[in-house]
């Protein structure tokens, strides 16, 4: 279980390796893009873990990396074209983030420093843990500024009509601040405990 957890606490990609900024800063904009994103990433991680952890001891290490982004890379298009053919409307919004997700240091880090060293149960645990803690942290950051930004979370109004709307929030220097008061709040909770 320490496989799972790490990815939700420990080394949670976003809130302490600072893993995968491009798309957390940029498709947080509200919590449902998060949660989007934070699903993609988890189908790829989950799919790329199994596929090597079973090939690992047969692809020659001149080629593992290349294996490694192709395997990646199927995962990601099977993503993007899921998204793209039943929620156009998140396809849009998520832009090119989700084709990105190829070249997303998250990925291809677990694949060389996980799951090629690991068995399959070993991997999909840490696969499951790293994506799972990746798309809270889209999330949380996502609920926060679509908090500020337009008083609601995943579309439901929160804050009274009468609620200022800080649009900076809504903007990327709204993004840089939020993550860093969260990133602050995140290592104030890991120090007390």
């Amino acid at each position: 279980m320490k496989d799972f957890i790490k990815g939700l606490f420990s080394q949670n990609p976003i809130f302490v390796l600072l893993l995968g900024m491009c798309p957390t800063l940029a498709v947080t904009t509200k919590a449902l893009y998060g949660l989007s994103m934070g699903l993609s990433v988890i189908f790829v991680l989950f799919t790329t873990g199994i596929i090597v952890s079973l090939i690992r001891k047969i692809v020659p290490s001149e080629v593992r990396i290349p294996t490694y982004i192709i395997i990646i890379a199927t995962s990601v298009t099977v993503a993007d074209i899921f998204l793209r053919a039943n929620y156009p409307e998140i396809s849009k919004a998520l832009g090119p983030y989700v084709p990105l997700i190829v070249v997303n240091c998250i990925i291809l880090g677990r694949a060389e420093a996980f799951f090629s060293r690991h068995n399959i149960i070993r991997s999909i645990l840490d696969a499951l843990g790293m994506g799972i803690g990746f798309t809270l942290g889209l999330i949380i950051l996502g609920g926060f500024r679509e908090l500020l930004a337009n008083g609601t979370i995943f579309d439901i109004r929160v804050f009274p009509n009468w609620y200022p709307n800080i649009l900076l929030f809504s903007l990327p220097g709204g993004a840089f601040i939020s993550l860093g008061i969260l990133i602050g709040i995140f290592n104030s909770f890991k120090r007390k405990k």
